[in-house]
């Protein structure tokens, strides 16, 4: 396999993380991070540069993009204008307008550029999808997410619903293979800071299906749970753990009448599903960087994917500010 030579932007909490998968990523060798606020010559040996222009000067195949949101746009932008392929943290740019800016550039040019959205490699999520695509469940009626935990003093430039709810949009729309047609959402501000930090979403999904997303930054436990229901019962995914539990819906009839009146189904087996772990980053990295090998971007989120995030967490936002359901 061909080696690549890659390079960093930006060395926050989530960079750091980056920073160490692609300091032992196969056939990639990391040449040099981008983050002015370091002020060092190098870290652990990698060498750090204030300015873009100066890792571009010395030549890198792709760049993993973790700066804060509102910059996502000039750097896509820019990495596309040099003929460098691209990772970038999610959300892919603040605003659809730049996302769709980004996704344009990199297409003119032939690159490939990837969204990071890490939940599609939870080992949990993809079970799940993979048993939804075989028919466990049958038809899927409902998908619901609770993402809750404390307030990230990194974030400063997005709210809730572009930090945290764009996990959920994705997720939902890749385990199901659906869209969403419309949403309806309602936010909060009880930390006094410019954005959101809690919102509750009502969505429609292609085909009828129901979603729902409960996201916030101000619950003490952290919490990442995605439930699908369907014909057949519902599989539960924490992601937290990358545990997977069916609950089958019951074969044995109730005899007790006012509990069979009231369950709707009854209570079947309940399945725990053994399942390999590996790191969902650095899957991620796997997948990317063997899509900058091949062409092949089937196992990334590409940009158009990216957008359409974008899109949709608008459109929620939309929603909470003029009280009424938007359609997509």
């Amino acid at each position: 396999m061909t080696r690549l030579r890659a390079g960093l932007i930006g060395m926050g909490a989530m960079g750091r993380n980056h920073f160490r998968v692609l300091g032992t990523l196969e056939n990639v060798d990391l040449v040099g991070v981008v983050d002015p606020a370091l002020g060092t010559a190098e870290h652990a040996g990698v060498p750090v540069h204030a300015e873009l222009e100066q890792l571009l000067a010395a030549g890198v195949d792709y760049v993993t993009v973790a700066c804060p949101t509102f910059l996502h746009e000039q750097v896509g932008l820019q990495l596309a204008e040099a003929g460098v392929h691209a990772l970038i943290e999610k959300p892919l740019a603040a605003t659809s307008k730049g996302a769709r800016a980004v996704r344009d550039a990199f297409a003119e040019r032939g690159l490939v550029g990837g969204v990071g959205h890490i939940e599609r490699y939870n080992p949990a999520l993809q079970s799940l999808r993979e048993r939804l695509a075989a028919g466990d469940l049958g038809e899927v009626y409902q998908v619901v997410t609770r993402r809750q935990g404390p307030f990230p003093a990194r974030i400063a430039d997005v709210g809730v619903v572009k930090d945290l709810a764009t996990h959920d949009i994705d997720l939902t729309a890749w385990v199901t293979g659906r869209d969403y047609v419309s949403v309806a959402a309602q936010t909060a501000r009880r930390s006094g800071r410019e954005h959101e930090d809690m919102v509750a979403v009502t969505a429609e999904l292609s085909d009828g299906v129901i979603a729902s997303h409960l996201v916030n930054w101000l619950s003490p436990q952290k919490e990442r749970t995605t439930v699908v229901t369907g014909e057949r019962g519902a599989l539960i995914a924490d992601t937290l753990t990358a545990d997977l539990t069916f609950h089958a819906n019951g074969a044995i009839p109730l005899e007790w009448e006012s509990q069979r009146n009231f369950r709707g189904v009854a209570e079947g087996d309940v399945t725990r599903y053994a399942l390999a772990r590996r790191e969902p980053l650095l899957v991620e990295h796997e997948k990317f960087r063997d899509a900058v090998l091949s062409g092949d971007t089937n196992q990334i989120v590409d940009l158009d994917q990216g957008v359409r995030i974008v899109e949709v967490s608008e459109a929620i936002l939309e929603s909470a500010a003029n009280n009424a359901t938007v359609k997509l």
